[in-house]
């Protein structure tokens, strides 16, 4: 496995002017580079990831159930990474692409309620055991699709309510988390101001408290991101932590 100073990650994207957001600098900072793409905008996806030490698909406004051509076919190419037992990464959108992938189940519901600002989880001992940091209690979500755990695979955080799923592993090295640890404060003054249609769903929280909520939680969020993510590029995620082994 490529040490992270020397990884290269491909990045997809769904919007036309996203970004990969704290993730992405973290990755950098680590001294790995980063091959983004947009698939939606006609970026190819490689037949193999003989040229990429990892894979993030990150979120969006679309839903994985949407008959697009480029996000069906973006499904069906997620099977490029699981083959090759590259790190995966699956973010919101991401991870509900890789759980149909999966064969499980992608649901929204009729009144579309959703998950959208701070929303509290709760990480099972899979979850905790990912990194040398504990992992958050209190995530920012942006959703209103959720997914069922897919067969086989290690639920790593749950909720109570309407989006019981909100992390798993799939074999050694696929995470899909349903919340956005790659949000910075700007994105989330972005998203609320842009998106704020979204914030009068049933479920959604006013802007203040996405804000407050910043200052509050993001602290927890950012120490265990920054070091999962080397354990995720290193393959030493699916391998119960130090911290957690000795607790």
């Amino acid at each position: 496995m490529a040490a992270p100073q020397n990884a290269r990650i491909l990045v997809l994207l769904h919007q036309e002017h996203s970004t990969p957001g704290r993730v992405g600098r973290l990755l950098q900072e680590m001294g790995a580079t980063l091959d983004l793409r947009r698939p939606r905008f006609g970026d190819p996806l490689p037949a193999t990831l003989d040229d990429h030490d990892g894979v993030v698909v990150f979120g969006g406004p679309m839903c994985a159930n949407d008959g697009d051509d480029w996000l069906k076919a973006e499904i069906d190419w997620l099977g490029v990474p699981l083959g090759a037992g590259k790190p995966f990464l699956g973010l919101c959108l991401g991870a509900q692409m890789l759980a149909r992938k999966l064969g499980a189940r992608v649901f929204t519901y009729p009144d579309e309620r959703a998950e959208v600002g701070y929303c509290p989880i709760s990480p099972t001992a899979a979850g905790e055991a990912l990194c040398d940091a504990p992992f958050p209690r209190c995530v920012y979500e942006w959703h209103r699709d959720g997914y069922d755990l897919p067969a086989g695979a290690v639920r790593l955080a749950g909720a109570e309510g309407a989006f019981p799923e909100q992390g798993f592993r799939y074999g050694e090295n696929a995470i899909g988390l349903q919340f956005h640890p790659e949000v910075t404060y700007a994105m989330m003054c972005r998203w609320t101001t842009r998106g704020v249609a979204r914030l009068s769903l049933p479920g959604a929280q006013p802007r203040e408290a996405h804000l407050d909520g910043w200052f509050r939680h993001d602290g927890a969020v950012d120490r265990w991101i920054r070091t999962l993510l080397p354990a995720w590029i290193e393959g030493r995620a699916a391998v119960p932590c130090a911290r957690r082994a000795a607790a």
